[in-house]
């Protein structure tokens, strides 16, 4: 495995604004699957993704982006996109495809991740960072494991205990709590379920039947938009999972991921 560190995406000094590249070794322009850490938008690095997808012949991009206690939104998405834009420019220069790219992400990431897939070419979540304006964001896979997907309902569905964990970060991502006025197009704009249409990629969503920080209808939503319009999404349970529960990294629900990209970009 070849691996590139601290590449500099968006053409600042931002620290913020760096990718790690990892390449499997005799490969020819294999996918690219750009990962998204989670962290209630706030915490966690893009060090030590999941890099058993490099085994099975992908390139696993782990991109950092301005947290929001830095940053509100909509920079995580901004940035997140001048990522794709730049791996997608700069493909032939580090051997992956550029046409086959898929997002994937855990919590918050996952949230990040779908937002990305379900708004490829959205002006108002474009961004303007970086040098590659012309490459494009659209993504042709997505994986969501169990992120939130409509900022709207959220609250409503949570525990106590999700509430305690979603409220100050949302209150910290939108810059005040969804279910005020003043906030509700902000928490619309960044919800995946408003942006689903009838172009929206293939989607993998894994959530844990346990999670009482993010709640499975989260999922059942995003789900529910994509049938909605048609398209491919497939929504897996996972018995007895709580949120961020090691199981998700494990042999069976790794099984899982690796046969929906096989699917949709190796042989799609």
């Amino acid at each position: 495995m070849a691996v590139a560190n601290s590449i500099a995406y968006a053409g600042d000094a931002d620290p913020h604004h760096r990718l790690d590249l990892y390449l499997p070794e005799g490969a020819d322009q294999p996918p690219l699957v750009i990962w998204i850490h989670g962290g209630a938008w706030q915490y966690g690095t893009r060090a030590d993704p999941p890099q058993g997808l490099v085994e099975s012949g992908y390139a696993v991009a782990s991109i950092d982006f301005r947290p929001a206690g830095t940053a509100a939104f909509p920079a995580q998405i901004h940035d997140i996109k001048a990522a794709i834009r730049f791996l997608r420019a700069r493909a032939g220069e580090y051997g992956h495809d550029a046409h086959r790219i898929a997002v994937w992400g855990a919590s918050s990431g996952g949230h990040l991740a779908a937002l990305a897939g379900t708004t490829g070419g959205n002006p108002r979540l474009e961004g303007n960072l970086g040098e590659h304006g012309g490459a494009g964001s659209r993504v042709q896979a997505v994986i969501d494991f169990f992120g939130p997907t409509d900022l709207l309902t959220i609250l409503g569905q949570s525990t106590p205990h999700g509430l305690s964990v979603r409220v100050p970060a949302l209150q910290r991502l939108l810059g005040g709590s969804p279910d005020e006025p003043a906030v509700l197009e902000l928490a619309r704009l960044a919800s995946p379920v408003h942006h689903v249409d009838g172009d929206s990629p293939p989607l993998l969503i894994l959530h844990g039947v346990q999670d009482n920080q993010v709640p499975v209808n989260q999922s059942i939503e995003l789900d529910q938009a994509y049938r909605r319009h048609g398209r491919d999404s497939q929504l897996v349970f996972i018995p007895g999972a709580g949120h961020a529960d090691p199981v998700y990294f494990e042999p069976a629900c790794m099984a899982q991921v690796t046969t929906f990209l096989d699917r949709v970009l190796k042989h799609g």
